[in-house]
């Protein structure tokens, strides 16, 4: 099944919803990144929250970033969306290895410890939107819910899942995404909180072969479910030579100086997708060229 989200409102407009499969995107990062399974999870959830939450920003220039720092051995994560379903991320640490929970899941929470999570939102503004939040379990779906309630007084739902194969490749991944507008009718609530106690994890429901079609349909049955969009997503990052060059030239003269009196290559990654760009001498010789002193 390829990567793709799809858009959805319930019960007329009272709910929006988002659903998404992103095993590609998940495993693509795996590889990118040489994760442990435990942070190939903590990853996934994280790419898959983005890629939902990043279709919603209007502007087609609009930058979602999430952010979690922590005091575990994962010290955290960032991932980067756009509204056309592109999304990127990078581990802080990639090799992390837990034993399981207590049931017997792979232990995200453990993996990034006690810390906050950050949601910032780049409209073009001369200020982005920053809220925070302290992670209150670090499982990142139960804290996004918790962001969605205070930060932006939006009571949502939220669930994500990575399933890992025996060969710590990726199984399954996706998410899902709930949302009540505001003066939603009670009734509605009572029904929508009886589905979601009815229903297994995101990963039960893709083993099961469920379609974000069908598992949205399950999360609001009775509710009216009306389709409205379907976007491919997928893991992107817009990293090339060209935009390093760039970066090597802010740095300034002086630093391009030192590295040219080395008189070897460097070597650039991109933390994003971890592609590696390589500068010889005479490479640098140029971009100092162009440099600027520093004041």
């Amino acid at each position: 099944m390829k990567d793709y989200i799809v858009r959805a409102t319930a019960a007329g407009t009272q709910i929006r919803a988002f659903a998404a499969t992103t095993r590609n995107l998940v495993e693509e990062a795996r590889q990118a990144h040489n994760t442990s399974p435990v942070m190939t999870a903590a990853l996934g959830r994280l790419l898959t929250a983005g890629a939902m939450m990043g279709v919603m920003l209007k502007g087609e220039k609009d930058l979602l970033t999430l952010q979690i720092r922590g005091e575990g051995p994962g010290r955290g994560l960032t991932v980067t969306a756009d509204s056309q379903g592109r999304v990127k991320g990078y581990p802080l640490v990639a090799d992390v290895i837990l034993p399981a929970n207590a049931q017997g899941k792979l232990d995200v929470s453990g993996a990034l410890g006690p810390g906050v999570l950050r949601v910032i939102r780049d409209m073009g503004l001369r200020e982005p939107y920053v809220g925070q939040i302290p992670l209150q379990t670090g499982e990142i779906a139960e804290d996004l819910t918790y962001y969605f309630a205070t930060s932006e007084q939006v009571p949502s739902s939220v669930g994500l899942g990575v399933l890992m194969e025996r060969d710590n490749t990726v199984k399954q991944a996706g998410g899902f995404l709930l949302q009540l507008m505001p003066d939603t009718e009670e009734s509605v609530i009572t029904r929508l909180e009886e589905n979601l106690s009815e229903v297994a994890s995101v990963t039960a429901m893709l083993e099961a072969g469920h379609t974000p079609e069908q598992i949205l349909q399950r999360l609001l049955a009775g509710l009216e479910v009306e389709y409205t969009e379907t976007l491919d997503t997928g893991f992107y990052c817009n990293c090339d030579k060209s935009r390093v060059e760039k970066a090597l030239i802010s740095i300034g003269r002086e630093e391009l100086r030192e590295m040219i009196e080395e008189g070897r290559e460097i070597e650039v990654n991109c933390q994003f997708c971890n592609r590696h760009y390589l500068f010889s001498v005479e490479e640098l010789e140029i971009l100092c060229a162009k440099a600027k002193s520093a004041p």
